[in-house]
């Protein structure tokens, strides 16, 4: 039987479980630092078709294109093949025409791995310029917004 490397462990908060493999690995058995954007890309998709309602990819069902326009990373932990996080994944902050998807990363035990941030643009969909986020898609963000601390 072949395991799942990533699925979704829970939508309420959004989690996504993630196992190292050891094709993400160097020589020396450590994940490589560029896995981790595969990590956030995969939880992402995950948590933005989970926003979707499972009807298409989030910013095409609103009749925006949604392409990234930053995203950052602090590096927190290392990783081993076999070894677990769980990618926790909340809108952090919506703007005018870009928005943020905060996805941060522990072991089981609840020891960090990282924190990242994940910042898509709406972009009209017959030519490549940015928008305004449509009304529909910012009522859906606005859902999933994470409370101010």
């Amino acid at each position: 039987m072949i395991r799942a490397t990533e699925y979704v462990l829970s939508e309420s908060p959004f989690v996504v479980r993630r196992t190292a493999r050891w094709g993400d690995c160097d020589p020396a058995g450590v994940v490589y630092t560029g896995r981790f954007t595969d990590y956030l890309l995969g939880a992402v998709g995950l948590y933005t078709a989970h926003m979707a309602g499972g009807e298409g990819r989030l910013g095409e069902v609103h009749g925006v294109g949604t392409p990234c326009k930053a995203m950052s990373f602090e590096f927190i932990g290392t990783l081993w093949p076999g070894d677990v996080i769980d990618i926790t994944c909340s809108v952090e902050a919506i703007r005018t025409k870009s928005f943020d998807i905060r996805c941060v990363a522990r072991r089981p035990d609840g020891a960090l791995v990282f924190d990242a941030m994940f910042s898509p643009i709406c972009v009209r969909l017959d030519r490549r310029e940015g928008t305004p986020i449509p009304d529909s898609l910012r009522a859906v963000l606005d859902r999933f917004l994470s409370p101010a601390p």
